[in-house]
């Protein structure tokens, strides 16, 4: 048990280790270049957003706060046309 639980430790240290290492060459910014290509594709493509599991996960944990997040984004939006319209409106000498 002792050596399954070692082996495992020590595993996660050198898989970090060694995808800290790979991401910084040149080999590594592609691979993660290309994932990141593939993740846009399958967002735009099925609706898949994989990139985006911290924001789901946050989104079922805490109901609520995403409901009123989501409601004052849209009245900020609101807000903001309504500025542009009305700059738009002074603009032209009204």
């Amino acid at each position: 048990m002792w050596l399954w639980i070692v082996s495992s430790i020590a595993g996660s240290l050198l898989g970090a280790a060694t995808t800290r290492w790979f991401k910084d060459t040149k080999a590594g910014v592609w691979c993660y270049k290309k994932y990141e290509a593939i993740a846009v594709w399958a967002t735009d493509r099925y609706g898949i957003d994989i990139l985006n599991k911290e924001d789901i996960a946050w989104r079922t944990k805490y109901p609520n706060v995403a409901k009123r997040t989501d409601e004052l984004e849209e009245r900020i939006n609101f807000l903001e046309l309504e500025i542009r319209r009305l700059q738009k409106g002074k603009g032209d000498g009204k």
